[in-house]
């Protein structure tokens, strides 16, 4: 995100992001990447967190004219051409594509071979619907600085069988598509539930 920084109190060591309207508290420990030190009126880049319900909270603060130099630099040195991090949303997509039809796959065949209960293929729809749902929900309340949705439930809905839905949410929303450690656990969710899936549908007699 980015936003100007509105007041900062040197002596007490943290200050004030001005985003989209909104007050955005940081700590000085939270602002990286320049000798210069943080000061009223100063053009930043962060990452927002929030913690309970101290409202929200700038991690990672960058001034953004070091970002752009930074990305310049790399743009014109001949020793880095492509970085390979521009290839990770396309190869999270193609992993994520791969793993959608391999799961429609296994539901088609379990629904031929009776293997599932029609409610519960006639659930899973309704379930993706309900996550992708719960991550807009989530995204407009994080900007409305309202009551948040559990990153545990978020990945118990993807953990149950909606994790197609959590996906598209996350690409479309732009919402949890960046922070690792809840990317880490979301694609730990995808893997049980396919295996579960996996398991229920090939060793459970027919219904």
């Amino acid at each position: 995100m980015e936003g100007v920084i509105d007041r900062f109190e040197t002596e007490r060591g943290f200050g004030f992001i001005r985003c989209d309207g909104r007050s955005v508290f940081f700590h000085v420990r939270d602002f990286r990447g320049s000798a210069q030190p943080p000061a009223a009126g100063m053009a930043v880049v962060f990452e927002e967190i929030h913690v309970g319900t101290k409202g929200p909270r700038a991690v990672a603060v960058r001034p953004k004219l070091s970002v752009r130099s930074a990305t310049a630099m790399q743009d014109a040195s001949p020793l880095r051409p492509a970085p390979r991090a521009v290839q990770r949303p396309q190869t999270s997509g193609s992993a994520a594509a791969v793993l959608m039809l391999v799961w429609l796959g296994l539901l088609a065949w379990a629904g031929w071979q009776r293997r599932l209960p029609v409610p519960v293929l006639l659930a899973l729809p309704l379930l993706n619907l309900a996550t992708f749902m719960a991550y807009w929900l989530d995204k407009h309340a994080a900007l409305q600085r309202r009551w948040r949705t559990s990153e545990q439930t978020l990945h118990l809905m993807a953990l149950v069988g909606g994790w197609p839905g959590a996906w598209w949410g996350q690409q479309l929303l732009r919402h949890k598509s960046v922070k690792a450690s809840f990317r880490k656990m979301y694609w730990f969710t995808v893997a049980m539930n396919l295996v579960a899936t996996a398991a229920w549908v090939l060793w459970r007699p027919q219904v």
